[in-house]
């Protein structure tokens, strides 16, 4: 498989504090990449280094075989697709306008989306189970309608590398499982897709690479079940942790990460 990204000891950060230390990793396509680690390790400092909204300090970054810094703006937006956490806009657009907007790296300057792009932003509403609300206001959709809608906006994109964070943050636990589900069926059909999540069943779920980012910038990567240890997730988060198995009725294996709380005697 085609490597879509390729970060090479890559330094980053804010001002004089320095969040990436050296860091190394790997997107191939078809494969979902599950990054998890605490609070303000780095993880969404990566996601914006990538995006080339932070300076570069030292490494490299290849995307589709280039150098981050030979893409233009509008050029890297036709590979790299971003789902942000979902946040409310001032602005009334529709639905489908959202997801159209998705196109706009497409659309040459000056014009305005075409039949072919209003199709493939309806097309991506409906792989999201979402087209019943293609023509509701932004501002009138429920927190996790929003986060499926700005999905459904990076897939109108067609990029070759999907970047979620924390897609499934605002999600009840249905809309969870249809978000894993879509996710895995991109990266079938040959996507790559990196996504942050706080949930270590999520990369159990649909993850071929667990990536655990430790808060002394050492990163562990590898298979679900080899990187999602119990001890090293009671390592990394500061707090024991059990990882159950189990399997469904057609024989599936299914793993959860469950907290362990103490509590007062």
């Amino acid at each position: 498989m085609d490597v879509v990204l390729d970060v090479d000891g890559v330094r980053s950060g804010y001002g004089a504090t320095e969040v990436l230390t050296g860091l190394s990793l790997t997107v191939a396509e078809s494969e979902v990449v599950c990054l998890l680690g605490p609070n303000g390790v780095g993880k969404t400092t990566l996601f914006r280094t990538v995006l080339g909204l932070l300076p570069l300090r030292d490494g490299r970054i290849r995307v589709d075989g280039r150098e981050l810094t030979a893409f233009r703006r509008r050029e890297l937006a036709r590979t790299v697709a971003h789902v942000p956490q979902a946040r409310a806009t001032p602005f009334p657009f529709r639905v489908r306008e959202v997801v159209l907007m998705g196109r706009t790296p497409h659309v040459g300057p000056a014009r305005s989306p075409g039949r072919a792009d209003e199709r493939i932003a309806a097309q991506s509403l409906e792989r999201l189970e979402i087209a019943h609300l293609a023509d509701r206001p932004f501002t009138a959709t429920s927190g996790g309608e929003r986060q499926l809608v700005l999905v459904a906006r990076a897939l109108a994109q067609q990029p070759r590398l999907l970047m979620l964070d924390e897609p499934a943050s605002d999600l009840d636990l249905g809309n969870q499982a249809r978000l894993l589900r879509v996710v895995r069926e991109l990266a079938d059909d040959g996507m790559a897709a990196l996504m942050v999540s706080h949930a270590p069943d999520h990369a159990f779920a649909v993850a071929d690479t667990a990536a655990v980012l430790a808060p002394d910038g050492e990163l562990a990567t590898g298979t679900p079940v080899d990187v999602l240890t119990e001890d090293r997730l009671a390592r990394v988060y500061g707090n024991p942790v059990r990882v159950l198995a189990g399997s469904t009725p057609d024989g599936r294996r299914l793993h959860s990460v469950v907290p362990v709380v103490a509590r007062d005697r």
